[in-house]
């Protein structure tokens, strides 16, 4: 059975198929910053996908935000993530060795989510600026995880526990703090956050990530 592309953004490498990177959005919606974000993992190798947890809805102003994301009906959000990696895995290389899934502060806690509930699918987990919970124990995933260095919205208590659990549970993690950053400083469309030197910091340390975690022809 082939699965229909979901709503969403689809980004291929110039050979046409990499090892999969499935992207899940912040709470701003699948804006061109994601896309642009997508892309840029395909001109590195991968195929990437985006799902529109919103459908189609964008927030720019923060209560705008707030608005779409308390309306977020979690239980269809879990199950349009499952079907955007049941379409990536058969569009992706190598997809039976696993996926990679990175979470951008509400779509961290999907992502972290999806290793544990589907653990067979996902060998590698990259957060930014979002926690959230899941049995470790179960999870065969890899973690790499970027944090503000001041967060207002993602306390600092949630971030240690996070990585305290992941740990507890014998799986691979490294948490990464940006001194002098807040949250969406990765985001170039955040004017009032986006610090550029950590966030091509940011992007080198997940590519480097990502090419080991996924290497072709393992």
């Amino acid at each position: 059975m082939t699965h229909p592309q979901p709503e969403g953004f689809l980004a291929l490498p110039p050979t046409g198929q990499g090892r999969g990177v499935l992207v899940l959005h912040p709470w701003w919606g699948l804006n061109d910053t994601i896309q642009q974000f997508c892309n840029r993992l395909a001109g590195a190798g991968f195929s990437a996908f985006a799902p529109d947890l919103y459908h189609g809805q964008l927030a720019v102003t923060i209560s705008e935000a707030e608005r779409l994301s308390q309306a977020l009906d979690h239980q269809q959000a879990r199950a349009d993530v499952a079907a955007a990696a049941a379409f990536l895995s058969e569009r992706a290389a190598q997809a039976d060795k696993g996926l990679a899934v990175i979470g951008f502060s509400l779509g961290a806690s999907f992502a972290i989510g999806l290793s544990t509930t589907d653990p067979g699918h996902i060998c590698a987990v990259v957060v930014f600026y979002g926690t959230g919970e899941g049995d470790f124990s179960v999870s065969k995933a890899s973690y790499l995880g970027h944090f503000a260095d001041a967060d207002e919205f993602e306390p600092e208590i949630y971030v240690n526990g996070l990585e305290q659990a992941i740990r507890a549970a014998g799986r691979p993690v490294i948490f990464h703090h940006y001194p002098g950053t807040g949250h969406w400083f990765f985001e170039p469309d955040r004017l009032d956050a986006y610090h550029p030197v950590a966030a091509e910091l940011a992007w080198d340390r997940t590519l480097a990530f990502l090419k080991n975690s996924l290497p072709l022809n393992s």
